[in-house]
């Protein structure tokens, strides 16, 4: 039962995030995502079924990528800045479209209202974790974006170090640490806007 609650939130967060950042680079022309039949609202696309999993069962996990193509971006620092923070914004609105469905709806079911706060807590979770400056999520390339050129190369060049350390934050809890205080700014946030 709490996996069939945490589905739709899950599917919701992943697909949009995905498809966010797809459709971003697609308007800034790089068709790389068209191409690859990745501008869609089919979760098939976008999930990586083994990291699909482990975040239902130990909330982390991973989707598959968005196949992205600097290279065709007119100005590629700037449209690379917006394409990774698409994916973030687009978890940050979902999230206070579904505190205003909870604060505002008259929502009857248990079931339902259960559904949407989850979704709602899996879009800030989703946006907040990307926000991270640790390859391979959005924040590392947002931090990247802002980088004079020789310091991206040296970034991108030892970017594999940054996933260990990624992974040791993860493995100790630390991320849950430096990220809970950050959701629930966020979601006060959120309540202070729909209020």
């Amino acid at each position: 039962m709490d996996i069939l609650l945490n589905l739709p939130g899950l599917l919701i967060a992943i697909v949009f995030h995905e498809l966010a950042h797809g459709f971003t680079a697609y308007i800034l022309g790089d068709d790389t995502a068209k191409r690859a039949g990745r501008l869609t609202l089919n979760p098939v696309k976008h999930i990586d079924l083994m990291g699909f999993i482990f975040m239902l069962l130990f909330r982390f996990g991973w989707a598959k990528p968005v196949p992205i193509n600097p290279a065709k971006f007119k100005k590629r620092k700037r449209d690379t800045f917006l394409v990774s923070v698409a994916g973030v914004v687009t978890n940050f609105i979902i999230a206070i479209i579904s505190a205003f469905i909870l604060e505002y709806a008259p929502i009857k079911s248990e079931i339902m209202f259960n559904i949407i706060f989850i979704t709602l807590w899996y879009n800030l979770m989703l946006g907040v974790f990307n926000l991270l400056p640790f390859p391979p999520l959005d924040g590392s390339k947002i931090v990247a974006s802002f980088l004079p050129r020789k310091w991206e190369y040296y970034f991108y060049k030892y970017e594999r170090y940054f996933y260990i350390v990624l992974l040791i934050l993860i493995a100790t809890d630390l991320t849950d640490k430096i990220m809970s205080p950050i959701i629930n700014f966020a979601l006060y946030s959120i309540i202070k806007l729909i209020n």
